[in-house]
């Protein structure tokens, strides 16, 4: 066998089955997965509202490019301008975050015909050239350049500095309402209620980069709902379709749709159209927003009983949690995977946890009390 183009290490585990918040390895061993796919299982792992839509729809039509109208896509569409803010109207598909990212700041380009565009210091935003331009981390970066240019980035939260950022030339500001790989960092409600007037006042467009924190993760359907910020462009994918890929950029009327300057061969196929529909109505339907800031809170309240030398700060965004550490985060997340527990890193020094929003009470006791033993 020749070798794998391999760019992640990865992990000494082969997952071969998942049902909920649990997974199972090659040697039967169980694991709860507080990865989720960086997020994207937030119905649970093979969710059978999901897979009965996949089922259904495979056997009826895969593929439907873009120039031809398709039923399914269309209520897909529908439903994501019914339960994002009342501004958005309208819903570009495509097949992940960094394809939302790009064709926001294509779209951010081409309405304002201006060409520069803010981010945020440890802004995420993905991998392709566009996107990775819109990152802030170098180490994603080194390698790759030159990137595409007019990027530039502010300390997040800070206001003063991002007003004193504003050039003639700003097309757009983007961020992310909770910032994920940047260390699960939140954003205050008046920042983002800040940044939202600053750009309403300069004529730029505000991107919200939701590929993370969207879909009821923070305890709201998306993160911007809870300073009732309205932006310009929104960012959808991860747990859009229950772990079939997919991405969304939801926009406002303001912006113009380059016709015939962007596209997509797969994005709004009907497969992965069905399943968005289907996971969706699953989240609406068992409440899973409450069930996050729920499950999320037994977290919180269950860790923060006991202090830790290595902690130096706990944050939570509904069920979204980073724990900050003193010292490098590997060996903890190594020895969590001993416990059964699989969680990421967001940084060197984060722990990360974006356990599947169906996750049970008794299962996040057992998360915290893993957490806690490698911890002691």
């Amino acid at each position: 066998m020749k070798d794998r183009f391999t760019v992640v290490a990865p992990r000494a585990v082969t997952i071969v089955k998942g049902k909920n918040a649990l997974l199972w390895d090659t040697d039967g061993n169980e694991y709860i997965d507080c990865i989720a796919g960086h997020g994207v299982a937030n119905v649970g792992h093979c969710n059978e509202a999901v897979v009965a839509a996949i089922t259904k729809q495979a056997n009826e039509l895969i593929t439907c490019p873009y120039v031809l109208e398709n039923d399914v896509r269309m209520q897909l569409e529908k439903k994501l301008a019914a339960i994002t803010p009342s501004n958005l109207t309208k819903t570009f598909l495509c097949n992940s975050g960094a394809e939302a990212v790009e064709a926001a700041l294509k779209c951010a380009r081409f309405t304002t015909g201006k060409t520069d565009v803010i981010g945020t210091v440890r802004g995420f935003h993905g991998r392709t050239m566009g996107s990775l331009s819109a990152t802030h981390k170098p180490f994603y970066k080194e390698g790759f350049e030159p990137l595409v240019p007019g990027f530039s980035w502010v300390p997040y939260n800070n206001l003063e500095k991002l007003e004193a950022a504003i050039t003639e030339e700003t097309a757009a500001v983007i961020l992310e309402p909770v910032q994920g790989e940047g260390g699960v960092r939140v954003a205050d409600d008046a920042y983002l209620q800040g940044v939202q007037k600053l750009c309403n006042e300069n004529g730029i467009l505000l991107i919200l980069d939701e590929v993370q924190a969207g879909f009821c993760r923070t305890g709201k359907m998306f993160a911007c709902e809870h300073a009732g910020v309205q932006p310009d462009m929104l960012c959808l994918a991860k747990a859009i379709a229950g772990g079939v890929p997919l991405g969304a950029l939801v926009c406002s009327d303001a912006i113009k749709p380059p016709i015939a300057k962007h596209g997509t061969t797969f994005g709004g196929n009907p497969l992965a159209a069905a399943a968005g529909l289907a996971a969706i109505q699953y989240m609406e339907a068992h409440n899973l927003a409450v069930a996050a800031e729920e499950r999320g809170a037994l977290f919180e309240k269950l860790f923060t009983q006991q202090t830790f030398s290595q902690v130096r700060e706990f944050r939570r965004k509904g069920l979204m949690i980073g724990i900050e550490l003193r010292e490098k985060v590997k060996p903890y997340l190594d020895a969590l995977q001993t416990e059964g527990v699989l969680a990421l890193p967001a940084g060197p020094t984060v722990m990360r946890f974006l356990p599947p929003l169906t996750i049970s009470k008794e299962e996040i006791e057992r998360v915290v009390a893993a957490v806690v033993k490698v911890l002691s």
